[in-house]
């Protein structure tokens, strides 16, 4: 059975990682303020934005490795594209399962 990728959420001012398959919260790290928390994930990294700053957290860990204040742009919401590699990694699950449901 294939590894399951870990859940990362951004609510509150905080991103948090999850335990997808059982649900239990394996860290939670606060950023600022109680605003919206966008997030986007890459090996070993999580990207959230939240109050017109982004900040790269480890994903393993939930330290913040660094953080940009984006002088001058306010402080909205911040908005990431979609990386191709996630894109594809999830386009390769939904097949996987599609797979294993059509075997049953």
């Amino acid at each position: 059975m294939a590894s399951v990728a870990p859940l990362i959420v951004g609510v509150g001012g905080h991103v948090v990682r999850v335990d997808p398959t059982t649900g239990a919260e394996l860290w939670r790290t606060r950023l600022k303020g109680n605003s919206i928390v966008t997030v986007s994930q890459a090996p070993a990294r999580v990207f959230a934005g939240t109050g017109g700053e982004v900040f790269c957290v480890d994903e393993a860990t939930g330290r913040i490795l660094w953080r940009n204040k984006l002088k001058g742009l306010g402080l909205g919401v911040v908005a990431f594209a979609a990386s191709s590699e996630i894109v594809a990694a999830a386009a390769e699950a939904a097949a996987r399962e599609a797979a294993a449901a059509a075997a049953t």
